[in-house]
C-alpha cells in the first residue's frame, strides 16, 4: 500500500511538471502549445485552472471583469493562509515560516491580520509602532519568498469600519507610501463589517480609504469587505464601487456552518459580474472551533477553482481551536512536520499541494525534486522596505 501511495504521488508530480512545462512553453511559443495540445499533458494544461501566480512570474496584479490577472494578462488564483492577530501571534511572521508555506506547501499568498478594536488592537491601545513593523517585516518576508501578501485591516468587534475611518486613512496612507511600486502587496481595508452595518455604510467608508491608498499607490489591488461578516456579496453586486478600478469584494465562509446557500450567493455574485476574493475561510464552524467538515470544504474549493476565485484559510497559529493550522502542542514557528499540523492544517497542505504548479521554473523544479529550493535569483528585484 505504501509503495502504491508513493507511485501515485510520483505520477502526480510528473503530471504537474508536464503541465507546468507546457504552460511555460506556451507563454514563450504559442506554436508549441498548439502542437502538444492533443497530448495527455497538453489536455491537462488546457483544462487547468489559472496559472500558479507568483510575483516573479505574474508580477503586479490587476482586476479584469471578475478575474484577478497578472501583468501579462494571465488569469491567476491566489491560495494560502492568514495569520491570526499580529498582536497575539507575532512570531509566525518570519521568513523561514513563509519559505515553508511557499516552497514546501505550495502557497502563493499570505495575509497579515491587523486587528483594530480587540485587546492589543491597532485602535485600542496596541503598540502601533510595533504592529506597523510586523506589517513591514511580513511584507519583506513575503517579497523574499516570492509570495503575494495581503495587508488586512481586521475590522471585527468595531463592527462598522467607519468607527475608525480616520485611523484607517492614516494607516493605509503611510503603508501605501512605503509599499508603492512593490508588485506583491494587496490591501484589504475592512475584514468583516457586521452588527447590522449596511453596504451603504461600508461603501461610504471605502470611498474615503481607497483614495488614501490610490494617492500613494495608484494601481494597487484593494479588497473591500461586505456586510454580515463579509457574506452579503449580493448587496455589493447590486451596487458596486464604480469610482475606482482594481477592486475585489470579500466573501468569508466556515465550511461546517456555511454551505450551499452562501456558496450559491457567491456564484450568483460572480455571474452578475462581481470580482470576489475569499480572503478568509475555515473548514470548521463559524466560531473558529467545533468539528470540521472536509466534505463541505472540498465543495467550496471545487466551486472557487471553477470560478477562479482566490482563497486564504484562517489561521497560521497554534491557538487551541479547530481553525488553527498548527497544533497547540507545537511551540515552533517554522520547520513544521506533519505531526505539528492540525486536521485543518493537513487539509490545507493537501489542498495546496494538489494544486501547485505553474509557469515559474522554481515551481517546475520543486515538483521534480521536493528538496529543490529557489536561489536568490528567482525573485525579481523590487523596491526594498525602508
Amino acid at each position: 500500500m505504501m509503495k502504491q501511495k508513493k507511485t501515485n504521488i510520483h505520477k502526480r508530480r510528473i503530471l504537474a511538471v508536464l503541465t507546468a512545462f507546457i504552460l511555460a512553453a506556451g507563454a514563450i511559443c504559442p506554436v508549441f502549445a498548439e502542437t502538444v495540445s492533443g497530448t495527455a499533458a497538453g489536455k491537462a494544461a488546457a483544462a487547468s485552472p489559472p496559472v500558479f501566480a507568483a510575483p516573479s512570474v505574474t508580477g503586479a496584479l490587476h482586476v479584469e471583469g471578475t478575474s484577478l490577472v497578472g501583468a501579462k494578462g494571465q488569469k491567476v488564483q491566489l491560495r494560502g493562509v492568514s495569520t491570526h492577530g499580529l498582536a497575539w501571534f507575532p512570531a509566525y511572521v518570519n521568513e523561514a515560516c513563509f519559505r515553508q508555506l511557499r516552497q514546501e506547501y505550495g502557497a502563493n499568498v499570505v495575509r497579515l491580520a491587523l486587528y483594530t478594536e480587540e485587546y492589543g488592537g491597532y485602535c485600542s491601545g496596541g503598540d502601533q509602532k510595533a504592529l506597523k513593523q510586523l506589517i513591514r517585516d511580513g511584507v519583506q518576508a513575503a517579497l523574499k519568498q516570492d509570495l503575494y501578501v495581503i495587508v488586512d485591516w481586521h475590522v471585527l468587534n468595531d463592527r462598522d469600519p467607519n468607527t475608525h475611518v480616520s485611523e484607517a486613512k492614516a494607516f493605509f496612507s503611510e503603508m501605501a507610501g512605503e509599499f508603492a511600486g512593490m508588485d506583491h502587496v494587496i490591501y484589504e481595508i475592512c475584514n468583516e463589517p457586521n452588527g447590522g452595518t449596511s453596504w451603504a455604510a461600508v461603501k461610504k467608508y471605502a470611498l474615503q480609504v481607497i483614495p488614501a491608498i490610490r494617492a500613494k499607490d495608484p494601481d494597487a489591488v484593494i479588497i473591500v469587505g461586505t456586510p454580515n461578516w463579509s457574506q452579503y456579496v449580493d448587496q455589493a453586486a447590486a451596487d458596486p464601487i464604480k469610482e475606482y478600478d482594481n477592486i475585489l469584494y470579500a466573501l468569508h465562509f466556515y465550511a461546517a456552518t456555511h454551505k450551499s446557500d452562501l456558496r450559491q450567493k457567491m456564484t450568483a455574485a460572480v455571474e452578475a459580474g462581481l470580482p470576489v476574493f475569499v480572503s478568509e475561510f475555515g473548514i470548521c464552524d463559524a466560531s473558529g472551533n467545533g468539528s470540521i467538515d472536509e466534505t463541505e470544504a472540498d465543495r467550496w474549493v471545487a466551486e472557487m477553482d471553477r470560478l477562479g476565485i482566490s482563497y486564504v484559510m484562517w489561521s497560521l497559529c497554534n491557538k487551541a481551536e479547530s481553525a488553527s493550522m498548527i497544533a497547540s502542542s507545537c511551540t515552533g514557528t517554522s520547520g513544521f512536520t506533519e505531526k505539528d499540523l492540525t486536521a485543518a492544517g493537513k487539509w490545507l497542505v493537501r489542498t495546496l499541494e494538489e494544486r501547485r504548479g505553474g509557469i515559474s521554473m522554481g515551481s517546475i523544479l520543486s515538483n521534480i525534486h521536493p528538496k529543490f529550493r529557489p536561489g536568490k535569483g528567482t525573485v525579481a528585484k523590487r523596491k526594498e522596505i525602508p
